[in-house]
């Protein structure tokens, strides 16, 4: 099965020259990227969140294969769904799934994860870290999961079992947690609860971001992924968490009385 584009020319070039053209503006040289073992990365228009995506990514190496979480925003399909076949046309050229990753996260005893492609067709939170990921790495193939709001030992769980997997996989895998940060707020109040849940990610503490995003009322609409994958980064021996960088709306359109934030970090 091949997917379909869900929003090219609307949250990034659909042109192939365009697209290039837009990434390579966001990506910057680094002398030595990092090998790393996953990344919280956001997933708005690139004119919005681009800059702080292209920022992460060109710090890290990026592996033959790339498991990316992303929440599922419509609510379509399986709590926990993965695209366990066939390509995504992209851009950049199709990208193929790991089938053979794909196959051993499926039989994983964890929470509920289903083979549902049909969760997939219109998200676009896992989309827009592919041409990113093709850039650097145009032979990439990813493993794609959308989530739905899940409880802590369901996300402890999944992280736990996913990092089973990519230890026990004969070859490198990176986990990519896809996340906007709050949603529609002043620049101070997104800035201000932004950083609670920041902090909890760079003390390696999913149990902390969870709670802390759900008490504090932070509108991080992937927490649930970053949750996961901070979890599997721990079991995979993770020390360290690093921000790359953080930015708002309001940083683009000069409009600070409703932003959405956007935060990029690494975990080693």
């Amino acid at each position: 099965m091949s997917r379909r584009p869900a929003v090219a020319d609307m949250f990034y070039p659909g042109d192939k020259d365009r697209l290039k053209e837009q990434v390579d503006s966001f990506l910057k040289p680094v002398p030595k990227p990092k090998k790393v073992l996953g990344v919280v990365s956001p997933h708005a228009g690139y004119i919005y969140s681009g800059g702080v995506a292209g920022a992460v990514f060109s710090r890290i190496q990026i592996p033959e294969t790339v498991v990316i979480l992303g929440p599922n925003h419509r609510g379509v399909g399986a709590p926990v769904a993965l695209a366990s076949s066939g390509n995504w046309d992209m851009p950049f050229g199709p990208v193929s799934i790991n089938e053979e990753l794909a196959g051993l996260i499926l039989k994983a005893p964890a929470s509920g994860i289903k083979d549902d492609p049909n969760a997939h067709i219109a998200e676009h939170s896992i989309e827009v870290q592919v041409p990113f990921l093709q850039r650097l790495r145009p032979d990439v193939a990813i493993v794609p999961i959308t989530l739905s709001h899940l409880n802590f030992p369901d996300c402890h769980e999944i992280g736990q079992a996913l990092a089973k997997v990519v230890r026990d996989y004969d070859g490198d895998v990176l986990l990519v947690a896809s996340s906007d940060m709050t949603h529609y707020e002043s620049q101070e109040s997104a800035r201000y609860k932004d950083q609670l849940a920041i902090e909890r990610i760079l003390d390696l503490d999913p149990m902390g971001l969870y709670t802390t995003v759900a008490n504090k009322r932070i509108s991080m609409c992937g927490v649930v992924p970053a949750t996961i994958v901070l979890t599997a980064c721990k079991e995979l021996g993770a020390t360290k968490a690093e921000l790359v960088q953080y930015a708002t709306s309001g940083d683009v359109t000069g409009d600070y009385a409703q932003v959405v934030g956007y935060a990029g970090l690494i975990v080693y």
